[in-house]
């Protein structure tokens, strides 16, 4: 299929088509990217202190709760195999209005999840040439991403894999010295505590930590954000998010099944100092096994940050993409790079917020405070808004014929997934939903003068390209 020709037609319509170009391991690699495999890094000690020790519990039940947000975008990428993930399966299931919310909540997460990517980056450079502010590090890793992802689709993701290569390397360095070390010296705590927890097990304790781990999976859904770009269809889409998911959750209970083993500080005791807390994954590789290994944890984390973001920051190109083919977003941002099929000027509008977002946090003490505090409340409204669409698509739009494996699939495992949303919503800081809030009442008002523009005499009517609804 050839691409950057205006008018041409991808699957799904709209002014221009994308390149089929992504394998199956392609698209793994990219949910990986934006995920990154060591993203309990930085919350470990955090999770460790509020589920009272029993950690990778905690990551094994929110693997299990997101497994019903796969799943249902797993439904919803066979209906509409298009560009523009959750906003065109809400526009499809539940009408052009729901559509749009989602799109616009989800472009809230998506634009600034590579903000606080950059900044970790940024921050971690800094520490190793001091000599240059941390500001200047995060904007050039925003610059470099961005060039990759302008060269094109296949060249990010095979830069993308080695990368992925590199930090899955440092993992099981990890794993293997962690595993030394059990081996020869034993484990400081008990070995069923990190199920269990320390002292008298509490459910709400590890409920309350899972509603902080669930974040730590933020970014498989990207993948559904490359259907047009899939050389295997929508099947191949639909199994490359589950893969993900698996893949992304095993990895996440082996290592912090070996880091809860070996952590020199008890989960009450990082409760009791939550300064520390932010550190604890580097103290405790440091203390088991060496300062060369704490380090090694930090370069790794340094570099996937980096790339979660150029993953993160091609999604949200995806997203403005579709939204302006169906004329959501200014028009110009549909367009299709002729030479390296990528929509181009998307990308650079993602990229050009993501970087004023950046840099704004990097050069303030509490930035990254204030952009990690509302990263999410975009993408769980989005989640929500794609677990209705599933119900509203296959019980009201298709007409689905009722049967139990239907009722599960297009019922059940929708509501769970909306119920797990909800909670975690619920559990969001003020100021998340504050700032959430007012990002969903702009895009109303934003919505409400495009409704208003298309009920004038000679307005623009059905969009071009638009879906059921």
């Amino acid at each position: 299929m050839e691409s950057g020709r205006r008018g041409g037609a991808a699957e799904g319509a709209g002014p221009a088509a994308l390149r089929r170009t992504l394998t199956f391991r392609d698209l793994v690699v990219y949910g990986l990217l934006f995920i990154a495999p060591m993203a309990p890094v930085g919350i470990f000690g955090t999770l460790l202190a509020a589920s009272h020790g029993a950690i990778t519990l905690v990551y094994v039940v929110a693997t299990a709760a997101m497994a019903c947000t796969a799943y249902s975008y797993a439904q919803m990428v066979r209906v509409a195999p298009r560009a523009g993930s959750v906003y065109t399966y809400a526009r499809v299931g539940l009408g052009e209005g729901a559509g749009f919310v989602a799109g616009w909540m989800a472009m809230l997460d998506y634009l600034l999840i590579p903000a606080v990517a950059y900044l970790f980056s940024g921050i971690a450079l800094h520490a190793l040439v001091p000599s240059v502010h941390q500001w200047v590090w995060t904007a050039l890793a925003v610059v470099v991403t961005t060039l990759l992802n302008l060269w094109g689709v296949r060249t990010a993701a095979v830069v993308g894999f080695v990368v992925l290569a590199l930090e899955l390397a440092v993992l099981v360095v990890f794993v293997g010295a962690a595993g030394y070390v059990l081996v020869t010296e034993g484990a400081r705590r008990g070995w069923s505590e990190p199920f269990t927890g320390a002292g008298a097990f509490s459910p709400v304790a590890v409920l309350a930590a899972v509603s902080i781990a669930v974040l730590s999976f933020l970014g498989f859904d990207a993948i559904a954000s490359f259907a047009e770009e899939s050389a295997g269809g929508p099947r191949r889409v639909a199994r490359a998010v589950l893969a993900c998911l698996a893949v992304a959750g095993v990895l996440f209970a082996v290592q912090t099944y070996l880091a809860a083993l070996l952590a020199p500080v008890s989960a009450a005791g990082l409760a009791a100092r939550p300064g520390e807390q932010g550190s604890a994954f580097y103290v405790t590789a440091e203390a088991a096994v060496g300062p060369w290994l704490g380090q090694l944890v930090a370069a790794g984390k340094a570099v996937g940050a980096a790339f979660a973001a150029l993953a993160g920051q091609a999604a949200a190109g995806r997203l403005l993409f579709a939204m302006a083919r169906d004329r959501r977003l200014p028009r110009a941002m549909a367009e299709v790079d002729a030479r390296h099929g990528v929509p181009r000027r998307a990308l650079l509008g993602a990229a050009g917020v993501t970087l004023v977002a950046a840099v704004w946090a990097a050069r303030r003490d509490d930035g990254l405070e204030q952009l990690s505090s509302i990263v999410n409340v975009g993408a769980l409204t989005a989640f929500g808004l794609l677990h209705a669409s599933v119900i509203g698509w296959f019980r009201f739009r298709a007409r689905e014929r009722a049967g139990l494996p239907g009722v599960l699939r297009h019922v059940v495992v929708p509501v769970l997934g909306l119920a797990v949303v909800v909670a975690v919503l619920v559990a969001a800081s003020p100021t998340a939903q504050a700032v959430g809030g007012c990002w969903l009442a702009v895009g109303l008002v934003w919505l409400a003068v495009q409704y208003g523009r298309r009920s004038r005499p000679g307005g623009a009517g059905t969009e071009e390209g638009g879906a059921a609804g």
